[in-house]
Formats: structure tokens, sequence, C-alpha cells
């Protein structure tokens, strides 16, 4: 499938069903993923990663992407832009890193900084936002390195692995993205 944003090291492009042989499925029941996100908490299948890949394209709302590598093409995650909002021009930021050998070498912020670009200037967004549970540094620090600014903490606003979890907010919006880059 052709790139829809390239970077220098790599690109992001639509989710294809052949995304659902590979290591995808998997990265959903790793708990070592899963640890800073909503998932893993039910059993992640073949078949659940093909239904996702099938109404990821269907909406205006979201546009979700895989994170491939130029070198040697591989699939290391997924980027999205969710709830999009054409009248407040506003979204949310998500990502999965799933691929445990592409973590900490920036490509997550590199996956990052090309969507939000495309939000901004392409779907024409004012604000960018995420969440994150309160333990997830990576997140975090990533959300830190976009520009975003915390906003507020949604007080156990999430409940994982039998304990409440706070819920850290950021925001960015499109003026802030500007200044920064």
């Amino acid at each position: 499938m052709t790139a829809l944003l390239q970077g220098n090291r790599l690109y992001l492009r639509g989710l294809v069903e052949a995304d659902a042989d590979g290591a995808y499925p998997g990265w959903l029941n790793d708990p070592e993923v899963c640890a800073g996100n909503s998932h893993g908490v039910y059993p992640y299948s073949r078949e659940g990663a093909l239904s996702f890949i099938r109404q990821a394209g269907q909406g205006a709302d979201r546009l979700v992407l895989a994170v491939v590598l130029k070198e040697g093409h591989r699939h290391i995650g997924n980027v999205a832009l969710q709830n999009i909002h054409p009248i407040y021009r506003s979204a949310e930021l998500a990502i999965l890193m799933g691929d445990k050998g592409a973590w900490g070498k920036g490509y997550g912020l590199e996956a990052c900084r090309l969507l939000c670009a495309h939000g901004f200037n392409v779907l024409n967004l004012n604000r960018i936002a995420c969440g994150t549970f309160a333990s997830n540094e990576g997140m975090i620090r990533l959300a830190t390195a976009l520009g975003m600014k915390q906003e507020g903490i949604r007080r156990q606003g999430a409940y994982k692995n039998g304990a409440y979890l706070d819920v850290v907010e950021f925001g960015l919006l499109k003026s802030e993205f500007t200044e920064n880059q």
C-alpha cells in the first residue's frame, strides 16, 4: 500500500488486511506493550484485528495509520487521530508502538509529528489532545516532546489490573505546533 505520509526513517500508511497476519494482533495481548494503554483487557485475535482494520478506514471521524520503517518495511505500530470533530476542529491522538525492538528510538515521536502536521495542515484541525495513564512515562515524554501542554488530571479516570489510575490530559494547539516546528 502507498504511504500517506513520509518521514526520515518511517512512513505512515493505511492498515491493510495483511497486517492481521503479522505481529500486530500479538501486540495487543502483550502485557508489556499494553501496560500504558487501555488494551490488553480482552484477548485479541487475528479476526479481531481484521474487523478493526476493515472498520478503521470507514469513517471521517478517525484516521488510523500503520507506522512502518522504511528500512525493511516493518510494521512497528499504529498511530491515529480519533474523534475528529469537523466543527470544533479537534481530534484525539493515539499511538501504539507494538514492536518492542523499536522502543526508545524516537519512532513514536516521528510518527506523531507527521500525523499532527497532517491534522493541522491538511485536516485543518486547531487542537489535538491525548490522555494517558499517569504511570505511562513514555507517552508523557512523547506528549511533552510534541509541545503538548498538560491540561489536567482525571483522578482515578481508568481501571486496569485491579487498580484505579489517574489519566493525564494533554493538548496542543495549531499555533503552538507551528511555533515548535
